[in-house]
């Protein structure tokens, strides 16, 4: 789908978002949620009925159908964006489909658990680590962390190589996003973390503010 970056040092920029699904830290299923490594997913990841959802079978075509959603009159202007997310997209993101979108114009960026290697030639890492999950990219573009997370607190990354370190609020998924007092907690919680550690910046989910996908 075509939409805003709600997060991160790229926030508001557009991008289509191209979204896996299955994930290695949870299998979306709520009866899993509580055993699951990443148990506060806020994200469906399953099945491909979601918007503009299928199954694609081979890189081309995905490709195009990603291509299709940028806008037509913009290209020249501002170099086409994708961001491959899930889910963990790691878990079917290849060369071959990043080497489509570049023949494409597109700038290649990723959010990912960082549990699995990234395939060469992606233009913008994003980690996000989750739980007691080990982190196998040794860099990024940017560490985003969801907090608090007892088993990932940020003195766990702060001398992670990255360019921009990000906290965000963990949010309760089984509400709705302007009801949600563990949200609310979390981000003064956060709020007072970065002004302790200025190596560290609030990141909120502007997409949910703005209520847009």
């Amino acid at each position: 789908f075509y939409s805003l970056q709600g997060e991160g040092a790229r926030a508001g920029r557009a991008a289509v978002f191209c979204r896996f699904s299955k994930c290695n830290l949870w299998n979306g299923r709520e009866s899993a949620r509580q055993e699951a490594i990443c148990s506060f997913c806020d994200t469906d990841i399953l099945g491909t009925d979601g918007q503009n959802g299928g199954v694609f079978s081979d890189s081309a075509s995905l490709a195009e159908a990603i291509d299709a959603l940028w806008p037509i009159t913009d290209k020249q202007r501002a170099r086409p964006y994708v961001i491959f997310t899930g889910g963990e997209p790691l878990l079917q993101l290849d060369e071959e489909l990043v080497a489509c979108m570049h023949s494409m114009g597109f700038e290649v960026a990723i959010e990912t658990n960082g549990t699995l290697p990234a395939p060469k030639g992606v233009d913008w890492i994003c980690v996000s680590p989750k739980g007691t999950a080990e982190v196998v990219l040794e860099e990024c573009d940017e560490l985003k962390l969801v907090y608090p997370q007892e088993a990932a607190m940020p003195e766990r990354y702060e001398h992670f190589k990255a360019k921009h370190f990000f906290l965000s609020p963990m949010a309760d998924p089984t509400v709705n996003h302007g009801d949600d007092p563990r949200k609310t907690l979390n981000t003064q919680l956060a709020l007072d973390y970065c002004l302790a550690h200025p190596q560290w910046r609030l990141s909120l989910q502007l997409h949910k503010l703005l209520n847009i996908d």
